[in-house]
C-alpha cells in the first residue's frame, strides 16, 4: 500500500439478483480491503448495451473512493469481489452477470497492459458509466486531455 491513496472510480453494473444489495456489498468490502472515503452514486436502470436479444436490463451505479495499493491490487480486489457475487471467473463478454465491477479512472494514471486499460476505454461513450459517476465527480477529469466526466456526458448523444 502507498503511503499517498489515489482517487479511484469504479463503474458498477449488474442484471441478475439483487443489484442494489450487490452494490452495497461491494462497497463493504472495498472499504474492508482499504477503500478510504466511499461514495456510491445513486442506481440508474439501462437497457443492456451489445448484448444478446432478451438480455435483462442493467443496473448501474459509480463509486469513488481514495486506495493505497497499485491498480493491478485493485483489479484483483475487484475481481474477488464479481466472483465472490456469484459471477463465473470465466465468462463471456457482455454476458448477465450478478456484479461487474471495472475501475474507470485511478487518478491521473494511463495504463495500457493486456490485464488493465486504464482509463477505461470505452467510459466515455457509456451513458451508464458517465451519468452515475457525473451525480458523484461531476469535476473528475479524464487524464488524457483533462475532459471533466461531466463534458463528457452533455456531448454524448442519444
Amino acid at each position: 500500500m502507498q503511503d499517498n491513496p489515489i482517487k479511484i472510480a469504479i463503474a458498477l453494473g449488474a442484471n441478475l439478483g439483487d443489484a442494489a444489495g450487490a452494490f452495497r456489498e461491494a462497497v463493504v468490502r472495498l472499504q474492508a480491503a482499504g477503500v478510504r472515503h466511499c461514495r456510491l452514486s445513486s442506481l440508474i436502470r439501462t437497457a443492456p448495451v451489445d448484448c444478446a436479444p432478451g438480455t435483462p436490463d442493467f443496473f448501474n451505479a459509480a463509486l469513488t473512493g481514495e486506495w493505497g495499493g497499485s491498480p493491478e491490487e485493485l483489479l484483483r480486489l475487484c475481481r474477488e469481489l464479481e466472483t465472490a457475487a456469484g459471477r463465473p471467473r470465466n465468462h463471456g463478454v457482455n454476458q448477465s452477470r450478478p456484479l461487474d465491477l471495472d475501475i474507470i479512472l485511478f487518478g491521473d494514471v494511463i495504463l495500457r497492459t493486456p490485464e488493465l486499460t486504464i482509463p477505461h476505454p470505452r467510459a466515455r461513450v457509456r451513458r451508464f458509466v458517465l451519468e452515475p459517476l457525473a451525480e458523484i465527480a461531476p469535476d473528475w477529469r479524464f487524464p488524457e486531455d483533462g475532459m471533466t466526466i461531466k463534458t463528457a456526458l452533455n456531448g454524448l448523444t442519444g
